[in-house]
């Protein structure tokens, strides 16, 4: 078995418009392995977004091949590719999106049992989840009753919850304060490494990235 578990290959992405043809990604490559979490540095409008949604297959590359765990996603059917993402790929986005409708167990058990899992065993993981990311006592709170830095570690959490062998985040701690965002991606990194998972993170801050294994920057279309 390999120990690549994300591979893009000569990426290309253009947005076209009525007017012009913006080229964001142009022959973009990257490994990550596992276990290995990788910083995505980046300013905002370079591309890295597009970047992410093409590695997790939100959106489908305009050349060049996305292999996860050694399958080309770009030779899969719609309902393969959606698979994969529920099954195999965790997302954190600078703002948590959790339900609030719902507690924090609930939300961080939800994808799990839309993947299939018995609801008492997906209680089981969420409360261990939440118990690694000191949120134990918060369990059966709603967001509202949350603060910042609480419910974006329940969006990790959640990103976490079926196992994902790929886990990609766009500035997760991005809208938090200093202190509750180093906090907060210091138990992103522990629980990461604790689980094996490859992680992609794109970070502005070069204080976290330093603290990852490896940092790639995004420039003219390509990964340096």
């Amino acid at each position: 078995m390999s120990n690549v578990l994300l591979r893009l290959e000569a990426i290309q992405r253009t947005y076209k418009t009525d007017s012009e043809a913006l080229t964001v990604l142009d022959g973009a490559e990257l490994s990550v392995n596992r276990g290995e979490i990788v910083a995505l540095v980046a300013p905002s409008g370079s591309g890295k977004s597009t970047l992410l949604h093409l590695a997790g297959l939100l959106e489908k590359p305009d050349g060049g091949r996305v292999l996860i765990d050694g399958v080309d996603a770009g030779a899969l059917s719609d309902d393969a590719r959606t698979a994969i993402r529920l099954r195999k790929v965790g997302f954190v986005y600078q703002f948590h999106h959790l339900l609030a409708e719902f507690t924090a167990l609930e939300n961080i058990s939800i994808p799990q049992m839309i993947a299939g899992v018995p609801e008492a065993a997906a209680n089981k993981r969420s409360m261990e989840l939440l118990e690694k990311f000191g949120l134990a006592a918060r369990a059966a709170h709603p967001p509202g009753k949350l603060s910042g830095g609480e419910k974006q570690r329940v969006a990790i959490a959640r990103a976490l919850a079926n196992s994902p062998a790929l886990l990609l985040a766009d500035e997760p701690t991005g809208n938090l304060d200093v202190a509750t965002a180093n906090i907060v991606f210091e138990e992103l990194l522990h629980v990461v490494r604790s689980e094996n998972v490859a992680a992609l993170i794109a970070t502005h801050n070069p204080d976290l990235a330093a603290r990852m294994d490896r940092q790639v920057t995004l420039r003219d279309g390509g990964l340096v």
